[in-house]
């Protein structure tokens, strides 16, 4: 039974997660600003005892790893990288080519799916819960959402996004405050980092998501990791 933790703070909501599905979670980090709170409140509650993995893409900036490799060494921590199907990844680009996402929002999609999705499905089918980095100031499609919750298109997975209530003030007075590695990118205007291709800085007045997949209306800037509320 998952207790009432919607008035808890991030670190209340993560001491709990820890507590009750010890190895069974993992933090899902892009290494963004989010994440890199979300890590060093989990390394002041439990030291390096807690798991992280990344989708690795294939497509992602250096800055990214930068920061991977930062976080290794301030925290101690093992980041484990998943990795797309590597038949899939060479099917879709010789089929389609190496930018087909641009071609259409099915395309783009179906990269995600390839690149993304399929490897954090393979990553949850050994967990019990994860944990996000998602805040709803971030996107329509994120409104709604609670701090704990079970993951709808994964029965039987529970999914905590305790910063989801945070405004990006927040982070970045956490940030400042507690010396905490960050993306270089985000200096660069950056407010939204995934893959390189499918990511830009945005500019003073864009919404925070408007950089990714910029091509695209804003009800379908999703991958599928996240299930929008309806």
């Amino acid at each position: 039974m998952i207790p009432d933790l919607e008035k808890k703070s991030p670190q209340e909501i993560l001491s709990w997660a820890l507590d009750t599905y010890k190895t069974r979670i993992a933090l899902a980090s892009s290494f963004q600003c989010e994440e890199s709170v979300l890590i060093d409140m989990l390394h002041k509650i439990a030291g390096n005892k807690f798991r992280v993995f990344t989708l690795d893409t294939g497509r992602l900036n250096e800055e990214t790893y930068e920061v991977m490799d930062r976080m290794r060494y301030k925290y101690g921590i093992t980041i484990e990288s998943q990795f797309p199907d590597r038949e899939a990844v060479e099917k879709l680009e010789r089929e389609k080519g190496f930018f087909s996402f641009k071609e259409s929002v099915e395309n783009r999609k179906e990269c995600c799916s390839i690149r993304k999705v399929q490897s954090l499905n393979r990553v949850l089918s050994g967990l019990d819960a994860w944990i996000t980095g998602l805040r709803a100031e971030q996107s329509v499609t994120r409104t709604g959402t609670g701090k704990v919750e079970n993951d709808a298109p994964r029965k039987g997975i529970v999914k905590l996004n305790p910063l989801i209530d945070w405004s990006t003030e927040q982070v970045w007075d956490y940030i400042k405050a507690n010396k905490v590695p960050y993306n270089r990118l985000h200096d660069q205007g950056y407010a939204s980092i995934g893959c390189a291709p499918c990511t830009r800085a945005v500019k003073p007045g864009e919404n925070i998501r408007s950089g990714r997949w910029w091509w695209e209306d804003p009800e379908h800037k999703e991958c599928g990791l996240h299930a929008p509320k309806h």
